[in-house]
């Protein structure tokens, strides 16, 4: 479908509206002379990490030199490409200070492969010298100035804070510790596997990187536009079509994004403005989109690259169990989207696109080819392969579906800038990984899981739902800002705890803290994806971010189900119990998002609308047949009562029209 409406944003604009609401994207656009000593260095860290990754080559090096080389590489590319200030992402060329920090940055971290030896041996017996001190100290100073370029700030004011507790918080009450003099906690933090070289830049130097340069082939090859094709031409003739359109494009492009800013911006620059020439209200497209491209943080198989680590952090499942897991709840989400869009269509009248306007299914069958590059993925992990090659062959089908149309087939220069590109998407992602590991580092080696775990289960009692409701506030408010992966690290070490130690199941409890991290990003008043949406649209931010929130309902309620009834997540259930706890769910969604839309099969009487939400609640209830029951009953009861009222009203104006 090709579409030339002046309201869709170019490719600059779009550039524009992602370092507006996105650090990530708040690059220099014009290096100057150091344009081609990025390019060769970004080629060559996805080079180092596509040769690492064939089995030939021996698999990945070991974890703090294949870490080191990762990191170090990402830390000068960093100081090129992001200012100081956001003011000078349009000054031509780099200063010279910054390009004294990115050789400073890069060798701080080489150190480590060039003195691995000596770190992973002898200094850990006769002690590390000064010289490992300083250059630790300067590794960990320039990893947070890179991350504040490349991240933001949130998530530097939590790893500061950790820092700063880790040597003064020996006489804080409850939550004091045995304290650590400088020395040790730089060496801590940058010469063992527990923070910075930890489990979250470990796996990125081996699982998301790669995945990440894969959702860059989808881009180039043009399978992420046949995702947006594919959905409009499936939904778009439907009531409120663009908005399913919409809804379904983000779910299946934001798995691989990483960012719900991103998605927002790259989808929403051509679903927003369809959706407001169908009438819809200009906060409503924000909404629906920020929504849709959040909830693609949540789906399998990639889930924003967070399922690599959930799979590590949970010692109970594989990876390939955490993508069959997070199906269902993934679906109900977009269920409940899909309901809420609906709905506010119906309420609006708004119908459909005309069958002239959307891309041809016959056209798009014949391109079905373009589904390769996912569906070999999927199939190597359901196989039992590694990530790390199931993302090898997804690359390489990508790249070879390139070759059956003529506008998509890569010659050198694509596969250079493909390279560079894979390089420059996944920088945030690194420095986000290697900050959060500070954070988690001193959460375990200070004991302060156990003691934020404590102080949740001693404020909530013995009520499990009061520390669900505490758990949501805490992930809410440390997600706020994060990408996705940063997001579920930081969350996952200091929240999941204390749900573990209540007895909720370790995948539950990792699920329920993942979730509520991710939906901080349509959760007023920080609600970066939908003020994002709402700079598209033109529309009011926080009305954008409102509306969000009631779209994506579920993602609030979801999580306290599976924590209830992990059921819902595959975990001691058989397949009649699975099936019928996701017919009352989605029933029990279609109440609680008709309500939220304010609008159902027609318009509500006063006292239907918080009956119907009653009856939503109460169908989503969890191992109750007799509330359930009760809820059915009168979801069935104020669904004929609108039937009825909306026929004698359909009729009425038919006989009026006839006379």
């Amino acid at each position: 479908m090709v579409e030339t409406h002046k309201d869709i944003l170019t490719e600059q604009q779009q550039q524009e509206m992602l370092a507006k609401y996105d650090k990530e994207a708040s690059y220099r656009q014009n290096p100057g002379k150091w344009a081609w000593v990025i390019s060769f260095i970004a080629i060559s860290l996805t080079i180092f990490h596509l040769w690492r990754a064939f089995p030939q080559t021996g698999g990945p090096l070991v974890y703090q030199i294949q870490g080191a080389v990762h990191l170090g590489t990402a830390l000068g590319l960093i100081y090129l490409l992001y200012p100081f200030r956001r003011t000078g992402m349009k000054k031509v060329g780099v200063p010279w200070y910054d390009v004294v920090l990115a050789f400073l940055s890069m060798s701080s971290v080489y150190y480590i492969v060039l003195r691995y030896d000596w770190i992973t041996g002898a200094a850990r017996i006769v002690g590390f010298s000064t010289t490992d001190i300083i250059v630790a100290s300067i590794g960990i100073v320039l990893l947070l100035e890179a991350t504040r370029r490349a991240v933001g700030l949130p998530i530097i004011v939590i790893a500061s804070l950790g820092i700063l507790y880790g040597l003064y918080g020996t006489n804080i009450p409850y939550f004091g510790h045995g304290g650590f003099n400088w020395e040790g906690l730089t060496r801590r933090l940058f010469y063992t596997s527990e923070a910075i070289f930890g489990t979250p830049i470990q796996i990125s130097a081996t699982y998301i990187y790669l995945f990440l340069f894969f959702g860059v082939m989808l881009t180039k090859t043009g399978v992420g536009q046949y995702f947006n094709d594919l959905a409009f031409g499936a939904t778009g003739r439907f009531t409120g079509g663009t908005a399913k359109a919409a809804v379904a494009a983000s779910a299946l492009q934001g798995t691989v994004t990483g960012s719900s800013v991103a998605n927002t911006v790259a989808s929403g620059s051509f679903t927003i403005p369809m959706m407001k020439r169908a009438k819809f209200r200009p906060e409503f497209a924000a909404a629906a989109e920020a929504s849709a491209s959040t909830g693609g943080q949540i789906m399998p198989p990639i889930m924003g690259a967070a399922a690599f680590i959930m799979a590590d952090y949970v010692s109970s499942v594989s990876y390939s169990d955490i993508v069959i897991i997070g199906i269902i709840p993934a679906l109900l989400y977009f269920t409940s989207v899909f309901m809420g869009t609906h709905f506010e269509a119906k309420r609006h009248g708004i119908h459909g696109l005309p069958k002239s306007e959307l891309p041809s299914m016959t056209g798009l069958l014949k391109q079905i080819y373009l589904l390769a590059p996912l569906v070999t993925i999927v199939t190597m992990l359901v196989l039992g392969f590694t990530p790390t090659y199931a993302a090898l062959w997804g690359i390489g089908a990508a790249f070879f579906v390139s070759f059956f149309r003529k506008n998509t087939r890569m010659g050198i220069s694509d596969v250079l800038d493909a390279l560079e590109q894979g390089a420059r998407v996944a920088l945030p992602v690194i420095a986000a990984c290697a900050t959060a590991g500070i954070i988690v580092g001193v959460v375990v080696f200070t004991g302060l899981g156990g003691k934020i775990a404590g102080g949740l289960l001693s404020l909530a009692g013995d009520n499990l739902f009061l520390l669900m409701f505490f758990t949501m506030i805490a992930c809410i408010l440390l997600g706020m800002g994060l990408p996705t992966t940063a997001n579920y690290v930081v969350t996952a070490s200091m929240a999941a705890p204390a749900l573990i130690s209540f007895g909720v199941p370790e995948v539950a409890a990792h699920f329920f803290v993942f979730y509520f991290g991710i939906v901080a990003d349509i959760t007023p008043p920080v609600c970066l994806a939908a003020y994002a949406g709402s700079g598209i649209a033109k529309a009011n931010p926080m009305k954008a971010g409102v509306t969000a929130f009631k779209l994506a309902i579920a993602g609030f309620i979801i999580p306290y189900v599976f924590v209830y009834n992990p059921a819902l997540l595959l975990q001691d259930a058989d397949i009649i119990t699975v099936i019928l706890l996701v017919i009352t769910a989605v029933l029990g969604m279609a109440a609680v998002s008709a309500t939220m839309m304010n609008y159902f099969i027609y318009s509500f009487k006063w006292y239907e609308r918080p009956l119907l939400l009653l009856s939503g609640l109460m169908l989503i209830y969890p191992e109750n047949l007799y509330i359930e029951g009760g809820g059915l009953l009168l979801f069935v009861l104020i669904a004929m009562l609108q039937y009825m009222r909306k026929k004698k009203v359909d009729t009425q104006n038919t006989q009026t029209t006839a006379l």
